[in-house]
């Protein structure tokens, strides 16, 4: 019996030793660059900082000065960078989220091409943003871009709002929604046509089984996908900084922006300041994210 108990616990023992193979190199790659600057993060928050010096801890001030002191510009940055922020998530999201839903079920009844088509809507996406906004620059150019000549306007989408928030929503989607449309055709090949066989007896309409088959189906992909659009959308920085430099009047600069402003920009680094901004933003994600799952 006692030779049993060991044979069967030295079984054990190697099972979780496999498991724990497969394991650590996610885990170890998970604490080092997730989970360590997280709490590396916090800690900075609450010091006084320059990047050189040794931190000095100084508890909460940090976030008093970005949260109640309105004498501060910091004050005035996270009010600023907050509201710009949630502006581009509420007006880029739902756009992230449709347009790769309307292209997925285009391609989903096999048009003629339609693997070509896929292929050009996916491309962008792995582009750098770097030349997304090159591209995108020379479109919207006031003297010579082909959007104002075809449409016979003289309009600097760059520089104008709300021509400026349209334009980062249009690069952004181009940019998107590849991966998102990939998902959903995924999402849409695993419904059962037997479903949409039944509801054709029933004498179903299209719209009627979109709403009660096809979106409860794909259900779980759309959640992932508003979250994780959700999350790259409140982590924006490229496309403002490239395409409209946070302008005009800064109505455009993002938290991000503004993070990087103060953490590694010109003059003397405000770490501290940096990254409470920074606690702030992953906060409010969190919460956004935790409201999505609710709902």
């Amino acid at each position: 019996m006692k030779k049993k108990i060991m044979k069967q616990t030295k079984k054990h023992y190697m099972q979780d030793s496999i498991a724990w193979m497969f394991i650590a190199p996610h885990l170890i790659i998970f604490i080092i660059f997730f989970l360590i600057p997280i709490i590396f993060g916090v800690y900075i928050s609450l010091t006084n900082w320059d990047l050189f010096s040794q931190p000095e801890f100084i508890g909460f001030k940090n976030y008093q000065t970005i949260f109640f002191n309105k004498d501060s510009i910091f004050y005035e940055q996270l009010r600023v960078g907050l509201k710009n922020t949630f502006i581009f998530v509420l007006l880029s999201v739902p756009a992230c989220i449709i347009v790769p839903l309307l292209l997925a079920l285009s391609l989903n009844v096999k048009p003629f091409l339609w693997k070509i088509f896929q292929s050009i809507f996916y491309v962008p996406s792995l582009f750098a943003i770097s030349a997304v906004v090159i591209i995108w620059t020379l479109i919207f150019n006031v003297n010579y871009g082909p959007v104002n000549k075809f449409l016979g306007i003289d309009i600097p989408f760059t520089g104008t709002q709300p021509y400026a928030w349209i334009a980062l929503v249009i690069v952004t989607v181009w940019w998107t929604i590849g991966g998102n449309m990939i998902i959903y055709q995924a999402a849409l090949n695993g419904i059962p046509k037997e479903y949409y066989e039944v509801a054709e007896i029933d004498g179903a309409r299209s719209y009627q089984k979109f709403l009660k088959i096809t979106l409860p189906s794909i259900r779980g992909q759309i959640l992932y996908t508003v979250v994780m659009t959700t999350i790259a959308q409140f982590n924006i920085y490229g496309q403002p900084l490239m395409l409209t430099g946070g302008g005009p009047s800064n109505t455009t600069r993002v938290l991000l922006m503004y993070i990087q402003q103060n953490a590694f920009g010109s003059g003397q680094s405000i770490a501290g300041i940096a990254s409470s901004m920074a606690i702030v933003l992953g906060l409010c994600i969190m919460l956004v994210s935790i409201l999505q799952f609710f709902f």
